[in-house]
Parts: structure tokens; C-alpha cells; sequence
């Protein structure tokens, strides 16, 4: 019969895919891409925003401009479990702003956000595995 070779090695990998380094490891880089998202979502508010007495409402369909601030500042990161984030904004009109109402059409920020950063939280995710099962 002939000898296996790096048999240690493999085991090692394999039994660092369930275990709590993982999960940490992978809930830390989670973690990360939701301040990525959180990140760009304001920054996409702030983007060409005129705030005060000439400001400028943005068209629909484009991120909102910022006037007040409020928006932007209640946007947060949360880590809701070991392998789940949440970025969202806590201000009254959030949701309206991103999906539209009845009176007002759709400036979305966190979809666009989500979609420009997705490629970056991937990889940071993909990477934290890899780290944490010793590949390189």
C-alpha cells in the first residue's frame, strides 16, 4: 500500500474549518465588510451634497443629499451574531429614502453601497477563511 504524504497537514485544515478560530476569524472580517459598506453608504450621501439654505434635494433614483446630517450619522455596523452583520441607518427616514413611498420616488444608498462594495467583502471574507484553515 503506499505511504500518504502531508495527511497532518490536510487534517489540520480540516479541522479548522468548524472550529471557533473560524468563526471568529470569519465573523472579524465580516465585521470589516459591513464598516466597508457603512463607509461607502455615507460617503455616497455626502457625495455632492450642498447642505443649509442651498441645498440641493438629488434626482430620483441617485443617493440622496445630504442636509442635515442625520442620515449619514445613524448609519451603524452590528454584529447580530457570530457569523451575521447588519449595517442599516436608525434615522426616521431611511427606509423611505431607500425603497421610496407613496409621495416619493427611490434615492437608494445602501443597495449601491452594498453592490459597490460586495467584490471587497468577498475577497476580505474568502481571505479570513484561507487564513484561518492555514492556506495561503
Amino acid at each position: 500500500m503506499p505511504k500518504i504524504t502531508g495527511r497532518e497537514r490536510v487534517d489540520a485544515r480540516l479541522r479548522g474549518l468548524g472550529g471557533a478560530q473560524m468563526v471568529t476569524r470569519v465573523g472579524q472580517a465580516l465585521f470589516a465588510g459591513g464598516e466597508l459598506i457603512r463607509a461607502e453608504a455615507a460617503h455616497l450621501i455626502t457625495e455632492g451634497a450642498v447642505s443649509g439654505k442651498n441645498h440641493v434635494t438629488s434626482l430620483p433614483g441617485q443617493p440622496p443629499n445630504e442636509d442635515t446630517g442625520i442620515l449619514r450619522t445613524n448609519i451603524e455596523t452590528t454584529q447580530t451574531g457570530p457569523l451575521r452583520v447588519e449595517v442599516s441607518s436608525n434615522a426616521p427616514y431611511a427606509v423611505p429614502l431607500e425603497a421610496g413611498s407613496s409621495k416619493m420616488a427611490p434615492r437608494p444608498y445602501m443597495g449601491p453601497a452594498t453592490r459597490n462594495k460586495r467584490a471587497e467583502v468577498v475577497a476580505g471574507v474568502r481571505a479570513a477563511v484561507n487564513d484561518a484553515i492555514g492556506k495561503r
